[in-house]
């Protein structure tokens, strides 16, 4: 069973963080901190495999707890949650090795892909003795591989293809996801349900368009 830490100082998140974790049986939370510096004592005296680290927090904010993580060299795998979901937060991140990066508010199939995502790297990594460079390279695209087909409940990949791909012909327009249904043969609920998914995990940006004259209604555009 994987030992996980949770760094959150919103005792309500904190509290959804640990009821998510525990519907998987591979994982058990063997702490909660509720700021950076508490995090790193407890990491100093007990092991952990898994921690789910918070950005901004008050002492010592989620950027740094984990630069001193990797400046102590303490064994620990991170997915990240926060709020921030500017590109240099997530560079930054990516920089520091974590396993995922979950922006709030999330779901609890998104929280579950990350869990399975650090299962598949960790399981990859001790079936292996000696790495040679094609082992290596195997262990690299299959997280990636795993990482992109790791959908929700609902959400098939066949599908979300042939949705990526039109907006990526169209990424230069706005579009309704009544016109996004109309050309790909779908239903305007089904593509309501994929639009969500695909903001949510920053592939498209949506916004509201109060310009229709009528009932406002979300428009779509492929994220750069």
């Amino acid at each position: 069973m994987y030992k996980v830490l949770i760094v959150e100082d919103d005792p309500m998140v904190a509290m959804i963080n640990e009821q998510y974790i525990g519907r998987n049986k591979k994982f058990c939370v063997s702490g909660k901190c509720k700021d950076g510096k508490s995090a790193l004592e407890f990491l100093e005296n007990n092991m952990v495999d898994l921690l789910i680290l918070d950005v901004f927090m008050p002492y010592m904010d989620g950027f740094e707890t984990l630069r001193q993580i990797r400046k102590k060299q303490i064994s620990v795998d991170v997915i990240m949650v926060t709020a921030a979901n500017d590109r240099e937060s997530l560079e930054e991140a990516l920089h520091l090795g974590i396993v995922d990066y979950l922006v709030k508010p999330f779901t609890f199939d998104r929280f579950s892909m990350a869990l399975d995502k650090f299962i598949a790297q960790t399981n990859a990594l001790k079936e292996l003795g000696t790495l040679s460079q094609k082992s290596i390279d195997f262990i690299i695209d299959n997280a990636r591989k795993k990482s992109e087909d790791m959908h929700p409940k609902g959400i098939q990949e066949k599908t979300l293809h042939l949705i990526m791909e039109h907006l990526k012909e169209n990424r230069n327009s706005w579009l309704t996801g009544d016109a996004i249904a109309e050309k790909v043969g779908l239903t305007g609920v089904t593509v309501r349900r994929y639009m969500n998914y695909l903001a949510e995990s920053g592939k498209v940006i949506g916004e509201m368009n109060y310009e229709t004259g009528g009932r406002p209604c979300m428009i779509y555009r492929i994220a750069e």
